[in-house]
């Protein structure tokens, strides 16, 4: 996978993110994007993460600017103490991706970089550092803000008398998570740590972590299990059988608690949120936070308009008022925030399941057929586009057929059923992803199930 630019910055094989690669990257970074107080960096727990968090920061020390090495923080953090200084940040990490690939995500003072400003670094790639800066200073305070924003919230009673496990694997933010539960007045367990990294993708959890889960909150008579993945800025929380609530679910949830007015999301998000009919505007967008943060932009000043992902990442982009406390915007992809606003309300509700019953029933599986070529993928699409007959085969297969068809991003099939078939090559990895929205969690897993052994079949 030779490096490249999604939706989620700059991601390859780490033996192809060479010192010369990641040095030239910077360096256009720095020269088209506005630094203002300095560069903070943060990583991941991958092996390779530090040497590439090293040859991030020496080659802003030699454009002059001034640096902040914050160590290993989750990207949310990064991102909230970065912005509060003014200054850019650039977060080593590959999120979900194995341990053999890694990658950069960009932050400029006011928040993600763009789609113009990516097109902008790459035409600045090539050229010279022309001066040295200051020596990196450390900055140990990003991950203690960002818990303390939420408790300073939520207050240090939001979830006393939960029993909650946090399965903290290899995510830079375990131990965080194991201190601000606890700060929030939780008894917390601390549930399958690992010294190896582990990717756990939040939209595509495996059986048999699945089960593992359940084990765990049965055996451990446990409310609620929270964990993230790799870097921190998706959120995966389970009820008291250890059952996995989908992350649109969560924004849906998470966005009622805030009294947000507008929501943005993009269009692999279940449509819970439009038949709920609680919010007073539904924006749809392509996948990916950047797109989710452009139709943010598109709300209006005085809107009261959050953003989050079918990942779970959610994005504040109002001042909120909490029971203990004012909560700031951030709007950059965020885990804590879509776990403690349902768990504050978790207990009230009668438990989390209670909470979900609440919401329409329109829920959403998601899965991915991993070493699939990019073209390989785009090349199905093409085929499905110029024969319409081969299109309609796929879910007649599945005893379905196609009422609607949404271009916005891959094709996202509507189904006589209601359901929904949502098919998309992935911007950062070698992946073919399916989306599949149906009235139950398990018929959408289901449909999920059988739509990718088709899809197998027919990429070969």
């Amino acid at each position: 996978m030779a490096p490249k630019f999604g939706t989620s910055g700059l991601r390859g094989l780490v033996t192809e993110l060479t010192h010369d690669l990641v040095t030239d990257h910077i360096r256009a970074f720095i020269r088209v994007c506005p630094m203002g107080s300095g560069l903070w960096v943060g990583r991941d727990l991958r092996a390779s993460s530090p040497d590439l968090a090293e040859a991030v920061l020496a080659a802003a020390r030699d454009m002059g600017v001034v640096t902040f090495d914050c160590g290993a923080v989750p990207t949310p953090a990064l991102a909230l103490a970065s912005m509060a200084a003014g200054g850019a940040a650039v977060m080593i990490t590959g999120s979900h991706i194995p341990a053999d690939r890694n990658g950069l995500k960009f932050y400029r003072p006011k928040g993600e970089i763009t789609k113009t400003d990516e097109v902008a670094i790459l035409a600045a790639l090539g050229g010279t550092a022309p001066k040295s800066g200051p020596e990196t200073r450390t900055y140990a305070s990003a991950g203690p803000d960002w818990v303390a924003r939420y408790v300073n919230a939520f207050g240090p009673r939001a979830l006393t008398g939960l029993r909650l496990g946090v399965w903290s694997h290899s995510a830079v933010s375990r131990d965080l998570l194991l201190a601000c539960l606890t700060a929030m007045g939780a008894a917390v367990m601390e549930l399958g740590r690992s010294d190896s990294f582990i990717p756990i993708d939040t939209e595509a959890i495996a059986a048999d972590a699945r089960a593992q889960l359940a084990a765990w909150a049965v055996e451990h008579k446990l409310d609620a299990i929270l964990s993230t993945d790799g870097d921190g800025d998706r959120p995966l929380l389970t009820d008291a059988a250890g059952r996995v609530i989908p992350g649109d679910v969560l924004g849906q949830i998470t966005s009622a608690v805030l009294g947000a007015d507008v929501v943005v999301t993009p269009v692999n998000s279940n449509t819970g949120v439009e038949v709920s009919a609680r919010f007073e505007r539904v924006i749809r967008t392509r996948i990916g936070s950047p797109f989710v943060i452009a139709g943010m932009e598109t709300a209006g000043e005085n809107a009261r308009v959050v953003g989050y992902e079918a990942n779970g990442g959610f994005l504040l982009g109002f001042a909120g008022q909490e029971p203990a406390g004012a909560l700031a915007p951030l709007a950059t992809r965020d885990s804590l925030l879509p776990m403690l606003a349902p768990l504050s309300r978790a207990k009230a509700a009668g438990g989390l399941a209670a909470l979900v019953a609440r919401e329409p029933p329109r829920f959403t599986a998601a899965d991915r057929l991993e070493n699939i070529a990019t073209e390989r993928s785009h090349a199905l699409l093409a085929a499905f586009e110029a024969d319409p007959s081969r299109l309609a085969a796929f879910p007649a297969v599945l005893g379905e057929k196609i009422i609607g068809i949404d271009r916005t991003d891959g094709m996202r099939l509507v189904l006589a059923s209601d359901r929904v078939l949502h098919m998309r090559p992935s911007g950062n990895a070698p992946e073919f992803r399916l989306y599949a929205e149906a009235e139950s969690p398990e018929d959408a897993s289901r449909l999920l199930k059988r739509g990718l052994s088709e899809l197998r079949r027919l990429l070969g």
